[in-house]
């Protein structure tokens, strides 16, 4: 009898977790379903996810309008088998043992929606990489 497979976790980190990670959490929730755990934070929290980031996901069918940006905790760290980080720099704690990959994406903040689309679909684009890396298909 087969041992059951754990299923990675992954956690996006930006500074505001309102925008790059909050797109990176719902691309990965939305394209690897149930075969991957998805958590996003940020290092310093905004109030709520930027609006031309929820239209700009909602024009890819994904509805992020009632996310909530969240905290950054070494709880969320420690769970997590793979952390991404998008330009929160030193705020993001380091733990042996896990990967890190950093995303050098340019932070949404302040931009309207047509500068977001790039951002958008250059995630996107990374999102389903990271997808065929950790958590392919059964029989791919």
């Amino acid at each position: 009898m087969n041992a059951p497979l754990t299923r990675p976790s992954v956690l996006f980190v930006c500074v505001h977790n309102a925008g790059r990670s909050q797109m990176a959490a719902a691309f990965l929730t939305h394209l690897a379903a149930d075969r991957v755990d998805v958590r996003s934070a940020g290092s310093a929290p905004a109030g709520t996810v930027n609006p031309a980031v929820v239209e700009a996901m909602a024009e890819r069918g994904i509805d992020i309008s009632a996310e909530v940006p969240k905290v950054l905790t070494t709880e969320a760290v420690q769970a997590s088998d793979v952390v991404i980080t998008m330009g929160c720099g030193d705020a993001c704690p380091v733990y042996p043992g896990k990967r890190y990959l950093d995303w050098d994406l340019p932070d949404p903040a302040g931009r309207g929606v047509a500068a977001v689309r790039p951002i958008r679909d250059a995630i996107e684009t990374r999102i389903r990489h990271l997808i065929e890396e950790i958590a392919p298909q059964d029989g791919a």
